[in-house]
Order: structure tokens, then sequence, then C-alpha cells
């Protein structure tokens, strides 16, 4: 469990997500951007948790932990992990401060309230980034694999839950997650990386891979997002 101190929030990231990628903001805009990011700062509560299982069995259309009730199902998880001898299980949240400024955004401001929802983004997307720091400080000899979350691909996004109660989320951070699989916070993160001795092949990623290609905002713009 580590909650993380932000003092400032990638702007450059946060502008990707209002479709506005390579923009600096001048002016009245620039003083905009200034005091979303400073209250979003102040109201947020940014954390991360996670576990690392063993990992017991990997038949490339699923994959078993020991000592854990998971189990990872899909082609895309099992071909992620395969090679690895352990799977790291993680949620990471802004906090429920965000959402409550963005709703109130929303009554009140228009403009703040989208400012504020890509800058929300941006600072989740960070905190994603501590743990993967982290994770490679724990295990400087090993390989990790990127960050892969239940619907990429046909990982299925009916395991939010189950990866919520593993990590204790709900206690710990208030993360919970309603019937159609979305967190709250909205702005959380719930995601599975493998560990392994020897290095791994880079394998498929990208938009032809993701469940979300035909409904996604970015490739609706023109542009991807990380994954």
């Amino acid at each position: 469990m580590e909650k993380i101190i932000l003092d400032k929030i990638n702007r450059e990231e946060a502008f990707r997500y209002m479709a506005a990628e390579g923009y600096s903001p001048e002016g009245a805009m620039a003083e905009l951007a200034d005091e979303c990011e400073q209250e979003l700062i102040a109201a947020a509560s940014p954390f991360y948790t996670y576990r690392v299982f063993e990992i017991a069995d990997n038949n490339g259309e699923k994959v078993t932990l020991k000592d854990c009730p998971l189990l990872f199902e899909g082609k895309d998880i099992s071909s992620l992990l395969k090679g690895c001898h352990s799977a790291a299980v993680m949620c990471a949240t802004v906090g429920a401060g965000a959402d409550l400024l963005i709703r109130k955004y929303q009554i009140e401001n228009m403009a703040k309230a989208f400012i504020a929802d890509a800058f929300a983004s941006a600072a989740a997307e960070q905190v994603c980034n501590k743990f993967d720091e982290l994770l490679k400080e724990k295990y400087p000899d090993k390989f990790i694999t990127w960050r892969f979350s239940p619907g990429y691909g046909d990982f299925p996004l009916g395991i939010q839950r189950e990866l919520l109660d593993v990590l204790n989320a709900g206690r710990l951070a208030g993360i919970c997650v309603n019937r159609s699989g979305m967190l709250t916070p909205i702005k959380s993160v719930t995601a599975v990386c493998g560990i392994s001795d020897s290095e791994l092949p880079r394998g498929k990623r990208g938009c032809a891979s993701c469940l979300l290609k035909g409904e996604c905002a970015f490739r609706k713009r023109g542009t991807r997002c990380e994954f």
C-alpha cells in the first residue's frame, strides 16, 4: 500500500487526453489550467496497492496462481505472462476527491470540468507509473512486462471485482466496481504485469487487440492511447 504525493501533473499527457496534443496554453487558458491543476492536486488522494503471486500454470488459454483464487482467462493475458514466474496484481486511484471536484465543475463550469477530467486521467497514469518504478526497484534483476488491464484484448472486464477483493482495495482505498465492471472512483485502474528471470519478447500490443477499439475516443479523433 503506497500513498503518493503529486505536486505536479504531466500537462503534455493531460492535453493529449483533451485531444490537444502539443498545445501550450497562454493567457486566460493557462490561468484556467493552472487553477484546475492546483485544485485537483488538493482534492486528490493518490494511492496504489499490489500483491505478487507465483504463477502455478499457464496453458495459453488461462493462467492460475499459487495461493490465490484469481483465474486469468484469455489468450492475450496468457501470452503476456508466458515465460513469467510471477504476476503482480495492482490497483491505483486518484481518489474520490477528484470525482467530487469534477462533478462540482460540471455544475459550475463545464470548461473547468473538461480540463480537470483530463488532468485527473493524467494523474492516474502518473500513479501507475510510480507503481512501475517501485516494481523495477524491488526486482532490479528481473524483466517486467507492461501493465495489462481487464478489458484489453480478450482479458475479461468481469474480473475487476475479484482483483479488488484480492487486493482488499475497497477497505484500503474505497475502490469499488459496478455491475458493468466500471471502477469508482472513476480515475482508478486495475492491472496485471508479469515478472520473469529472462528477457521477454515484446508481443502483441495496440488497437487491434483492444476490446474498446470500436468505441475508443482516441481512435475517433485520429490518435491513440499508450497501449
